[in-house]
């Protein structure tokens, strides 16, 4: 989560978006849990295709859970399988905003937007086009991820939230944050200060079965190094149990006023510190970030082997 709006907010919403937009209060239900297999059909006999099979888990921030936290993600089993996070910036509570109804309908338009001609499976058009039909006030961050059935995948990411792609034990590709200043990232906004669609950062991937991807809003990776988010995946094959388990880690992590975490390294590094009587009796920074928490793993498997939604 952002504290600041570009101009004024942090966005951070919550809300689970299940091949379709979230137009009722039943899928507006909070499900922390989800087990999201994608399979695809066998066009070309001559090249295995590839799908994902998806684990999801949120956990709100602490003060937020009667709400269900400020996050948003959504998961669609179109072609290869897409999926995405946008996470509500909480400045715009202070200006009487709901900081999560700016995200869950970014998310909303998404999911109704995937398979759009338009669109024609380019994530970064996806963000222009969801934006834009956005209408709830505020401001998000936002990451989407499509795959191909031939095993690219296309990430555009505006602002913190992040995604890792995982092979043999390897980190092989991690997208950058971006921010104007610490804890204030690039936002898609319904203010004209906000960024749009151009400026996200677009990459293209080649996976292969057996990658794991990790999708999360900046509240895993504020929270949780990639080292640790390698040897979690390592001691859970189950993707439905590493969301689980990482969600859980990092938000153990947030609590904690001791861990030295990524959040905390960071600030010291652009000159956020304790007092300098404190530095003097050996003291630093430390500490978690209280966030909401967003975790999507998503695992790179043969269409054959993966089993049809129920």
């Amino acid at each position: 989560m952002a504290n600041s709006i570009y101009r004024a907010s942090i966005l951070q919403s919550y809300s689970q978006l299940l091949f379709q937009p979230c137009l009722s209060n039943k899928h507006c239900v909070p499900k922390k849990t989800n087990l999201l297999c994608f399979a695809s059909s066998q066009l070309n006999p001559a090249r295995s295709e590839v799908s994902f099979c998806i684990g999801t888990h949120l956990i709100p921030h602490p003060n937020k859970v009667e709400r269900g936290g400020e996050d948003a993600f959504f998961v669609s089993n179109f072609k290869g399988g897409v999926i995405a996070v946008a996470d509500g910036v909480s400045g715009w509570a202070e200006q009487n905003v709901d900081p999560s109804l700016f995200s869950k309908e970014l998310m909303a338009n998404a999911s109704s937007l995937v398979g759009n001609l338009e669109v024609n499976y380019d994530p970064q058009i996806l963000i222009r086009k969801a934006h834009a039909a956005t209408c709830s006030k505020g401001s998000a961050t936002a990451i989407v991820a499509m795959l191909e059935r031939n095993g690219t995948m296309k990430v555009a990411s505006v602002g913190d939230c992040g995604l890792r792609v995982i092979r043999k034990g390897q980190i092989i590709f991690s997208t950058t944050p971006q921010e104007h200043y610490f804890d204030c990232p690039y936002q898609l906004s319904s203010e004209l200060v906000g960024q749009t669609y151009l400026d996200a950062v677009v990459s293209s991937v080649e996976l292969v079965e057996g990658d794991t991807i990790v999708m999360g809003s900046d509240g895993l990776f504020d929270n949780v190094f990639d080292g640790e988010i390698v040897s979690t995946l390592a001691a859970h094959s189950d993707v439905v149990e590493a969301a689980k388990a990482l969600a859980k880690l990092a938000s153990n992590h947030s609590l904690d006023s001791r861990f030295d975490s990524p959040y905390t390294i960071e600030a010291r590094s652009k000159g956020l510190d304790v007092p300098f009587w404190k530095k003097i009796l050996g003291m630093k920074l430390t500490g978690g970030k209280l966030d909401d928490i967003t975790v999507i793993v998503g695992q790179v498997v043969s269409s054959a082997a993966s089993p049809q939604p129920t």
